[in-house]
């Protein structure tokens, strides 16, 4: 029987066999999919697709939902932020979303519009997500603020999420600070100021003053 078998038996694999977990994606309006806050270039995968990712150990593939065709391999993003993709394939024609981002920005101020229009052209529809991070600091902080920050960090040469996050922060510290410090010129509360009249001219007017209230006539016409 072996023998029989034996022109058909092929060489066993170098490895083991690897395990992996299988789920579906949407493709973004960015063309990647979004596996564990990391982003990995899914073209041939057409925008609003579903695709089969296939999670190993060390990397993932993309895979034709329908077919299981391989579309793309990519190793895994070793921290969360990453964004795999060719500059050749990043689209940077603006789309719906993207004039949707940049409408919010123009209701904080023209230096948070100048700002995520100078991210979009810089990084393309990929951008986008510190795009939405900034535009939704509108829910934590005052749009002045906001405002202010995006223009220090244009002017500081330093125009990300980050940063402008950071100096919102740090400008709303210090409004704050502001708001609990003495007003500048505040005096002491004291009882002796050349504005301030003696105790004892107090205490005649008050003397005369009820002195000319007794000697006022009732109603009635009496004195009371």
């Amino acid at each position: 029987m072996f023998e029989e078998e034996r022109p058909h038996l092929r060489a066993l694999p170098a490895r083991n066999f690897e395990y992996f977990t299988d789920k579906v994606y949407t493709v973004c309006d960015d063309t990647c999919v979004r596996v564990d806050h990391s982003s990995y270039a899914a073209q041939p995968a057409p925008i609003g697709s579903k695709v089969l990712v296939r999670k190993f150990a060390r990397h993932l593939e993309i895979r034709n939902l329908q077919t299981q065709t391989l579309l793309r391999t990519h190793i895994l993003a070793d921290r969360p932020g990453t964004v795999i993709l060719p500059h050749d394939e990043r689209p940077f024609n603006p789309s719906r979303e993207t004039r949707r981002i940049l409408a919010q920005a123009r209701t904080i101020g023209p230096s948070a519009e100048r700002l995520c229009q100078h991210l979009f052209d810089t990084e393309g529809r990929v951008g986008q997500r510190k795009l939405w991070g900034i535009v939704g600091l509108v829910r934590r902080y005052p749009r002045r603020l906001i405002e202010s920050a995006c223009e220090i960090a244009m002017r500081e040469g330093v125009p990300s999420y980050k940063q402008v996050k950071a100096l919102t922060e740090r400008l709303l510290e210090q409004a704050l600070a502001e708001l609990d410090a003495p007003v500048q010129g505040e005096l002491p509360l004291t009882q002796e100021h050349h504005l301030i009249r003696d105790g004892d001219d107090y205490a005649d007017l008050f003397t005369l003053g009820a002195k000319h209230s007794a000697a006022m006539p009732s109603p009635n016409g009496d004195l009371s």
